[in-house]
Parts: structure tokens; sequence; C-alpha cells
């Protein structure tokens, strides 16, 4: 394991468990984060503005991406030591070389204060891999303190990507010093915010990577919430940029869609699939809508997609809207001292994935339509015609229907297909919690052989990985905070899950776990 000097408490070794399943299953789960180790920053750095309360040695947020070249190589990306208004001390990683079976810890230069940048804070950490094996990430940079005469704005911010090379990681290891310079793609210093970002990684030409983000324009003197998505008369509209010559330059920022004013895009995510077709998928906010009868804040998973790796983008004007979604919140459950407190999760950002051999698209959200507006589920859709029609969404979690309402909260999914096509969901509920005493927390991954648009196809198909653990040990940020999002990827016919859980001796890590379904 090669280490720079830039951060000298990673000489330490990774403190590496095996935790055994809680429940019968063809799975390994590995801890890759330490339960009570120091936090890979130097101590003090980061820790002097922007008030708020610092969650050291937490790590919250995963993603995970698995190189096409070798298998064994996996990438994983967190926030590292979570601010409670904002950001982290910086993103962090770690890369295994053996398929997940340990772990060699990383952080990115010249990012965040904490390694050697001029931003206070971090977040939103994305990676993906090119088909050549180049590793490319993108991160959230911002400072706390808003400019003058933008009380209740934010201070400044932009997104900034690097990358190693294949070439660097073919030895086994990671140096800190091999990451890129980074580039910064955008930066906004009069109040408003570049938010919620995700990157990919063209499958088919490692020239082009994809960059794509919400922009929020607040009005002048508006007096927001930090972290607030909305805004009265805030403007929302997805920005886009790519590169052509695998990460050395990156175009300028476009629109890639603007909602108009009092709306707003979020959880902008590309997936390119077979036939070289970029789709990006977003939790559409339509504050106020004419055409639908007057409806207020209107979520909708909506689509556009492009043809020429992000020149244009169809439809013009208004996207493809699949489906609405109905987010309700999460909270601690009842029979707790904090019960109805809130947790926060990813219930406005969608996931999706596409299967890499036949197109077929996927999507899941959080959505309280199934249980008649009581408690968030899991839905789902596929379209297996190229995005033109999509499946009558489902619920997919396998939460049972028993109990109090409050224990049947679930939330965070991700999806993602392996290579025979077997589809995979996890995500996160509280079906054995119990009264008192905290919030038993579980993670979960159900999946389907075929037929996914029938619920019928998914009941039954469950993964217990791991064990409880208490939601209430967590990073609180507007709420008990896990994330906004986990990781699943695969290996094969197996699932790849990087995913945050919580124990007493420390705010919150993370887990890899293999899961042969």
């Amino acid at each position: 394991m090669k280490r720079q000097a830039l951060v000298p408490v990673l000489l330490l070794p990774l403190l590496l468990l095996a935790a055994p399943p809680a429940s019968a299953g063809p799975y390994t789960t590995v801890q890759i984060t330490p339960t009570s180790g120091a936090s890979p920053f130097p101590a003090g750095c980061g820790l002097t503005s922007g008030g708020g309360t610092v969650f050291l040695n937490s790590e919250v947020e995963p993603w995970v991406d698995v190189s096409p070249v070798n298998p064994d190589i996996i990438a994983g990306i967190w926030q590292q030591d979570r601010w409670s208004n904002g950001g982290s001390r910086g993103n962090a990683a770690a890369i295994s070389f053996n398929g997940g079976a340990t772990w060699d810890p990383t952080v990115f230069p010249n990012v965040s204060e904490c390694t050697g940048g001029s931003f206070q804070r971090a977040t939103d950490p994305w990676l993906s891999f090119s088909p050549n094996g180049d590793l490319h990430v993108m991160h959230l940079v911002l400072d706390i303190t808003p400019p003058p005469g933008r009380p209740g704005g934010f201070g400044r911010n932009g997104m900034m990507v690097q990358k190693v090379t294949a070439a660097q990681l073919a030895d086994g290891a990671i140096d800190d010093s091999e990451w890129s310079d980074p580039i910064l793609l955008v930066v906004d210093d009069q109040g408003d915010l570049h938010d919620k970002n995700s990157l990919t990684a063209d499958p088919l030409d490692s020239n082009f990577v994809y960059a794509v983000w919400d922009f929020l324009d607040f009005p002048t003197g508006a007096l927001l919430n930090p972290e607030n998505v909305f805004g009265n008369g805030t403007k929302g509209a997805t920005l886009f940029a790519r590169t052509s010559d695998g990460g050395a330059s990156w175009s300028a920022p476009t629109v890639l869609y603007n909602p108009g004013g009092n709306n707003q895009t979020i959880g902008n995510q590309i997936v390119v699939d077979d036939s070289g077709i970029l789709f990006n998928f977003f939790n559409e906010i339509l504050s106020f809508r004419n055409d639908d009868g007057g409806v207020r804040f209107d979520f909708n998973l909506s689509m556009k997609f492009s043809p020429d790796r992000g020149a244009t983008w169809l439809p013009h004007g208004r996207p493809v809207r699949i489906a609405k979604m109905t987010p309700r919140g999460v909270t601690i459950p009842d029979g707790d001292d904090n019960a109805g407190g809130p947790v926060r999760t990813g219930d406005v950002i969608p996931d999706v994935a596409v299967d890499p051999n036949n197109g077929n698209l996927y999507a899941v959200w959080q959505d309280a339509r199934f249980s008649g507006g009581s408690h968030e589920t899991v839905a789902f859709t596929q379209s297996t015609d190229g995005g033109q029609t999509w499946s009558t969404p489902i619920r997919v979690n396998q939460t049972p229907d028993a109990g109090p309402l409050s224990n049947r909260q679930a939330f965070n999914p991700s999806v993602h297909v392996t290579d025979d096509g077997t589809v995979g969901v996890t995500y996160d509920d509280f079906r054995n919690n119990a009264p008192g005493g905290g919030t038993d927390t579980d993670f979960w991954l159900a999946h389907c052989h075929g037929g996914c648009a029938n619920p019928a196809s998914w009941a039954g198909n469950e993964n217990h990985v791991d064990g409880s653990f208490d939601l209430q040990d967590a990073p609180v940020a507007r709420g008990f905070f896990l994330g906004d999002y986990m990781g699943l990827d695969n290996v094969g016919n197996a699932f790849g899950a990087l995913f945050t859980q919580t124990s007493p001796a420390d705010p919150s890590s993370e887990y890899y776990a293999t899961i042969a379904p």
C-alpha cells in the first residue's frame, strides 16, 4: 500500500473485519472503514468555519463501481466526517484489488481544506470506471458562509472532477499522489448552489465521461434553510458537462433541461444503453402545474435522452414523464422517545440502471402510494423498449405488512443488473425494530430473475445482509443520516453493495457485501 505524506494518519492500516451474516445466504460482508479508528484527515483541519456539528470518524453516502478491465478492482467512495449543516470535511475512498476481500484507503488531493484544497468541505461523492479501466471521480465542493446580502444562501461552491489511470492501478495499490489535479467544472460565489451531481463513464468509449447536476438559482435576498431543495421563486435547471478526451479536459457546462421558474430537477443520473444512447433520469419538481389542474409540489420521475453523446437532448421541451413520485418522508418509528423525528433519506432521489446486454431500463424510488400515504415503500418501473413505454409502478420491497405502520417504512433504494439479467434492489427498513432503546434498522437485497413488472416475481426473493443496527447512532443532518443514496454494482452474476451502517463506537461506517442471489 503506497502512501504520501499529505495525510500521515493513513500510514496506519485500515481495520478490516469480516462481519458474520445475520441469516443464511450466499454472501460475504467486509467492513471497509474502521469502527473506532481515526479519520483519515489531519487532526484539526476543516473545523473552524461554517458552524454546525461535525461527526468525526463518520462515513456516509457511498457509491461503488467495478472495473470492466479487471473485476477484482472495485472502487468505493463516500463522505468522510459529515457536518450537520452541509457537506463533510472531505470525500474519501477505498479500492479493493482482490474482489472486495480487502481495501486500500485513499483521499483526494487538493479538493477540500483537509487535503490541500481551497474549499472548506466536500459532498455528493461519485465515481465511474471507463471501459479502459481509468477511474473518474466527481465532488461537490463548497464553503458554508454565504456572501454579503444573501443570508440563508450558500457559500462558494462548485463541481470538481479527478481521475486515476488503469496503468496506475495495475500494480495493485493506490497512492494519493496518483490522482490527477482536480478540474473545477463550474463555481458560484453569489449564494446559489450547484447540487446533487452524478458521473457516468461511457461504457462503449473511454474518451467520453458525462457529468450532470442541478443548479439552484435562488431569488436575491431569499431566506433559505441550508440544504433546502425548494425555494419560492427558485429555478433549478439540469446542467451537463462532458469530456471527449478521457478526462484531460472538460466542456463548459450547458443547460440540459430548464423546467422554468419555481421548478427544479434533482437526482440527475445518466445511464448508457448497448446502442450508445444516453438516458438522463431525474426528479422533476414542479411547484405549480397549469397543465395538470394547478397541482402544487408535483414530483415526477422524468427522462431525456441523447443519441449523440450529449450533443443534443430529446425530446425538445418538456421531458418524458414516466411516473409520479409521491414521497412522504421517513421518521423514527413509534415507541421511541424520538418517535416521529426526522430521518433524512433520498426520498426525492431516484436510482436507475440499464441492462448492458439488451438495453432494458429500470428505476426505483421511495413512494407512499402503496401504503395509502401512511409510509414510504420502494417503487419500481421498467422499460423493455428503449424508454418508449414503462410498466405500471409496483412495490418491490418485501417489508412485511404486519406490526406498526411506522416499522414498515423502507428507504434509500438502489437498483442494478447482473450479467445474467437478474435485477436487484437494495434498501433499508425497520421491520425488526423493537420499541424503545434506539431504532433497529436492516439492509436488504430483493431480486427478480424475470418478469420484473409483476410483483409476484419479487416475492420471497430477498437477502438479509448483515444484522440490525441502530439508526440513531448515525450523524444528524436535518435528520438521522446514512446518505441520500447507497452503492450497488455487480461482478458477474453476483451483486456488490456498498452501504452505511452504524455502531455504538462510531457514528457510521461503510461495508461492502458480495451477494449471490
